[in-house]
């Protein structure tokens, strides 16, 4: 029987507000990886305030797919895989978990990276130490802290998340500039555009968020009683997800601002890492730029890296009927945490090859976009399913949204091949 969203979440105000966040609000955050502020500092490099415009167009379509996948685990209260494994072929799911697990290796490889990078510009350590000491200590921390503090420590870490906000404030920014090309969007249509705008809808709407999304959802009502889902419920969900992606989203608009308003302005179009920007930052827009910069990477690092881990176990074990939760002991999911420590090993492996970081940075984006559309027409279909969710099943102006998120996400790789 579908149990209570989120106790004492049903509202989202008053005092005691961050405490009523649900998952929605550490998705959001962990959509901000290492690896996803290179790939905005880039563009507001590149292209100065030139890609503003796509945060007004994405945040729509990807709170539609988080919603959805929210939605799906809150009615069943079982998690996304399961939910294939029970209504598609069995190839549909060994298709999907596969593209999940290989997409969200590459990713935290990258962002294991980059935090290092980061880490460096900080303290003098090697890289590949650096890389070692926080593959040990993510996995660590996620095995052996239980869930119900766990959570607790991913919603404080999002707070990192400010240090962008203070870097926008702290760079001169041309906020005519700004409301121009957010409102008013200019689009060459050129393949090195085409790219860049593959790479930021590939960032913002990631796969492994999907499953993060759903199996968080299910972890929240192991701790309440059983209660029929009511409209109240499906409500505080849709506000938990939408600061979720207004938060993840606010702050690429953030780093792309900034980024345009000290590199691109002094001439700097090309950066290969999150660490070379904040780097760069120093000198234009003042040491504690910089270093502001710095700390995010690591802050937001330390949240989405266990996100990316914890989303590909979830998936792997939903998949083979294994136990599954971060509320459980190692002893009592052992297949379960498995997969993590083996999932950040596989990293730190692609880590020993030296692949350089921006490589990883274009990999990860190249494997979320081809991943992404395929996942998201599964989220689609299963979502508009009434034999499956009853009453529940996604409204009209939700289906309108993933479907043209969909084709978006199928037609971006499309007109960049042939651009």
């Amino acid at each position: 029987m579908p149990r209570q969203h989120h106790p004492r979440k049903n509202t989202i105000r008053s005092k005691g507000y961050f405490n009523r966040l649900g998952p929605g609000i550490v998705t959001g955050a962990a959509d901000d990886d290492p690896s996803g502020i290179g790939t905005y500092s880039q563009a507001g490099a590149s292209a100065g305030y030139g890609f503003l415009w796509s945060t007004i167009w994405l945040l729509p379509l990807a709170f539609a797919v988080q919603e959805a996948c929210a939605r799906l685990a809150l009615v069943t209260g079982k998690g996304l895989a399961s939910i294939i494994k029970s209504r598609m072929p069995r190839w549909v799911l060994i298709l999907a978990v596969l593209l999940v697990a290989i997409a969200n290796t590459v990713n935290i490889a990258a962002d294991l990276s980059v935090m290092s990078a980061a880490l460096g510009l900080l303290i003098p350590i090697d890289q590949l130490v650096g890389v070692v000491l926080f593959a040990v200590l993510l996995a660590v921390t996620e095995i052996a802290i239980p869930y119900h503090r766990y959570a607790k420590a991913l919603r404080w870490l999002t707070l990192s998340l400010l240090a962008y906000v203070a870097v926008l404030f702290v760079a001169k920014v041309d906020w005519a500039a700004v409301a121009t090309s957010t409102m008013f969007p200019q689009f060459d249509f050129t393949k090195a555009s085409l790219e860049m705008l593959l790479a930021l809808a590939g960032t913002t709407i990631s796969p492994y968020l999907f499953f993060w999304q759903a199996a968080e959802e299910v972890e929240e009502r192991h701790e309440i009683d059983g209660k029929t889902v009511s409209l109240k419920h499906i409500q505080a969900m849709r506000g938990d997800v939408f600061s979720g992606m207004f938060t993840g989203v606010f702050i690429m608009f953030a780093i792309m601002a900034t980024s345009a308003a000290t590199l691109h302005l002094q001439g700097i179009t090309q950066i290969e890492t999150a660490a070379e920007a904040a780097k760069a930052l120093e000198p234009i827009a003042g040491k504690y730029a910089g270093l502001l910069f710095l700390l995010g990477i690591l802050g937001v690092g330390l949240l989405s890296i266990p996100v990316l881990a914890g989303s590909t176990a979830y998936a792997i074990a939903e998949t083979f009927g294994w136990r599954e939760s971060l509320e459980l002991k190692p002893l009592q999911a052992k297949a379960f945490y498995g997969v993590i420590v083996i999932s950040m090993a596989i990293a730190l492996g692609l880590n020993l090859l030296h692949i350089q970081p921006i490589n990883f940075l274009i990999l990860a984006a190249v494997l979320n976009g081809l991943t992404a559309p395929i996942l998201m027409f599964i989220v689609f279909w299963l979502a508009r399913d009434k034999n499956l969710l009853g009453r529940w099943a996604s409204p009209k102006w939700s289906q309108i949204l993933l479907a043209v998120a969909t084709v978006a996400m199928v037609s971006l790789p499309i007109m960049w091949l042939f651009a």
